[in-house]
């Protein structure tokens, strides 16, 4: 908690308390439908939850911005974003039901009425979105005809809408996208000085 306080000093009262709430919920959760890894629900903050907020360091949505966010597995990066931009909506899909178990209830229970959790796939839907954000879920070849179902033409942000996906070592992924497609990568070892984050990057390609 105090990594993320550090670089996000002007969360109000209400965010400090649904972050701080995240550890004893996933913990919880954890014991009864595993959603990360045994190992991995000590680092829950570092390598969920900071990872996961690396995207508003990128990118400021606007209130009124809708997100999806694909394979959203026990609610990364989705429900970190929903906490820190809740006039944005957040749709949260997957297509494992019981991950959509734990996020409905951890949304619930943080009492975050900007979060929609979907068992599902991309294909079956019929809302379009700003932005879909997306961790560990596919390479980037299958990731942009998914994100481009679901995207809307009219723009609102200061990046047009599009793919913000959170990955690891992307020197064969940019291959996979066309020359002609707009595409930033920043590493995020540029916004959190931590060594967990030495081979991580933020992409984005415009829809």
């Amino acid at each position: 908690m105090e990594r993320i306080l550090k670089y996000f000093p002007e969360l109000t009262d209400i965010q400090i308390k649904q972050f701080e709430a995240l550890g004893p919920l996933y913990e919880e959760w954890n014991s009864k439908i595993n959603v990360i890894s045994r190992k991995d629900i000590d680092n829950l903050y570092l390598h969920h939850v900071l990872h996961s907020l690396a995207i508003a360091k990128f990118i400021q949505f606007k209130p009124g911005t809708k997100i999806i966010d694909l394979g959203t597995g026990g609610g990364f990066p989705g429900i970190p974003l929903a906490i820190l931009f809740p006039e944005c909506q957040f749709t949260l899909v997957d297509s494992i039901n019981k991950k959509i178990t734990v996020v409905n209830a951890v949304a619930e229970a943080l009492e975050l009425q900007n979060v929609t959790a979907k068992t599902g796939r991309v294909e079956e839907l019929k809302t379009k979105f700003d932005f879909v954000v997306t961790r560990a879920v596919a390479k980037i070849d299958k990731l942009l005809p998914w994100s481009r179902k679901v995207i809307k033409d009219n723009h609102l942000n200061l990046y047009p809408n599009g793919l913000i996906a959170l990955k690891g070592d992307l020197t064969e992924e940019l291959k996979l996208i066309p020359k002609f497609e707009y595409k930033e990568k920043e590493h995020i070892l540029r916004y959190f000085n931590d060594p967990y984050f030495e081979e991580k990057y933020v992409l984005y390609v415009q829809g």
